[in-house]
Parts: C-alpha cells; structure tokens; sequence
C-alpha cells in the first residue's frame, strides 16, 4: 500500500513568530497545509496571506479553548458565547470544562463564525481541523463531532479525523469506527491515520535528539494517508514569554525548514500531499 503524508502547521495566526515560520514552510516546501487559530490576535495577518496564496491548502484551526496562562483570546461570534467562555470571559483553559458547559447551538454558531471570518478577508478554506482536540469528546465523552462534519459537509470542507486508533493511543477504536461512520454518511473527506509525535523522552534534551527521533519516525511512517501535524514559530521573546516549552516549536520550525527533512522523507518512499489531495483521492476512490 503507498504511503501519502500530510504535514500540517497548527496554530497559524497564533502569533506573529507562528506566521512568520508558517510563511517561510510553505513558500519552501518543508510542509504541505496549514491551518488558522480564527480567534487569536494575529489571525487577520495570517488570513490575507492565505487570500493572497491560493495555491496552499491552508485550512481553519477550530478554536475553542485558550489554554496559556498569560496570553488569551475570545470567541469570534458575535452572539451570546457564555457558555464557551469561562469566568474570566476568555475561552475555556481545559477541554473537560468546555465539553461539559459548551451549549451546542453556541458550538455550532462559533464554528460558522471562524469559518466566515476566512471568507471575510477572501480566503476560501481548503480544510478544517481541531485545536486540542476539544470538539471530539475524548475528555468527558461529549462530543460535537456531528455539527463538524455537518458544517463541512456544507461547505466541502475535509476534517482531521482517523480511521485508525493507534494502539497507544487515548481513544478506543470504537471511537474512530462511529465518527468515520458519520463522516462518510454526509460525504466528509477524512484521514486514515493521525500519526503524533511525542515529547516525552531524549528528544525533548535537544534538537540533534529531536531531529534524529523524527527521522527515524519518518523510516516508519504507516500505509495508506496519513497526516502529522506540527507548531511551527520562530524564536523570539514572545514566544518565551508565552509557553515554558518553546523550544519545541523553534526546533520544529528548524526541522522541516531543513531541505534535507524533505529529501529523507521522500527517500522513505512517501508521497507528500496536502488536504485538497485528500478530497480529490477520497472522492475519487482511494
């Protein structure tokens, strides 16, 4: 079976270090899609330089949870969102605490309102996805799935959703039977396999450790398409000053900015692709 592999940049629009790297990956070809956090300050910058790059498949990071302590950002809607905020009127900190209050008519009216905001700076979305996962119920088991795939079902729009659980991983095979199921009833384009990579471990002691972990990765990469998704930024003082763990993202952005990332997965055989490959094979057949 061939193995196809989507490499997509989380947290587009995060800030301006995230936009900057995200900018450099794309124009290079360190990564083949990208996706927006709608509702974070440097959004609107990340918005027109999509409008102004059509040829990229960059999609909309559905947002519903803010979980740095010192940086924070809001719902998009216009309309009553308290039950997406917390009592500090920011977005929820947790996915369990958003799970559990998050009302579905407000879910679902802020999922058209990230959505609509794209189309409010001209960028026609080529895909969505999930920040922290917190639309899948895998905290509490409340899941919003079924308004996901509704709303891209309307819109043509593929989703970050698997056919298959890793053995290791958090959510039974059950899980991904139902929600594929749901997908393909309304026609929703989704992955075979999320393929993660971990932090725990020699990787996180440096970035030789780390380059050296994912390219062992890439050795072993599944059959059939599979996407890998990554937080891109540059080093600055902002990004110090916002996550404790910076570094991952200045050595993910160093990582797949080295052409030598690109030609060592190639050499495994794998065929890069970006989410409007996924459509087009998925409605074709594959």
């Amino acid at each position: 079976m061939d193995k196809y592999l989507i490499i997509n940049c989380d947290d587009f629009g995060m800030c301006h270090a995230a936009n900057t790297a995200v900018f450099d990956l794309l124009e290079h070809g360190g990564v083949t899609s990208a996706t927006v956090m709608t509702p974070c300050g440097w959004a609107p910058e990340a918005l027109k330089y999509a409008a102004a790059h059509p040829e990229f498949a960059i999609g909309i990071h559905l947002t519903f949870t803010s979980e740095w302590q010192k940086y924070k950002w809001r719902p998009v809607w216009g309309g009553n969102t308290a039950s997406l905020r917390d009592e500090s009127g920011f977005m929820h900190f947790h996915c369990d605490t958003f799970e559990r209050d998050a009302k579905e008519e407000e879910v679902e009216a802020e999922i058209r309102a990230q959505l609509a905001l794209a189309r409010f700076y001209g960028h026609n979305p080529s895909h969505m996805d999930n920040h922290m996962g917190s639309l899948y119920g895998i905290e509490t088991g409340r899941s919003f799935l079924p308004i996901v795939f509704k709303v891209c079902a309307e819109n043509g729009l593929p989703f970050r959703m698997m056919r298959f659980v890793p053995r290791d991983y958090e959510v039974p095979q059950s899980f991904a039977d139902s929600a594929a199921a749901a997908a393909d009833a309304l026609g929703v384009p989704i992955l075979d396999r999320l393929w993660e990579h971990s932090w725990s471990g020699a990787q996180s002691e440096s970035y030789e450790n780390f380059r050296d972990y994912m390219l062992t990765r890439f050795e072993n990469c599944p059959d059939g398409i599979v996407e890998t998704y990554i937080h891109p930024s540059a080093e600055c003082d902002e990004l110090k000053n916002t996550s404790s763990v910076w570094f991952r993202r200045v050595w993910e952005y160093r990582l797949f900015a080295d052409p030598a990332t690109r030609r060592h997965i190639e050499a495994q055989g794998i065929k890069l692709i970006n989410y409007r490959d996924l459509a087009a094979m998925r409605r074709g057949g594959k």
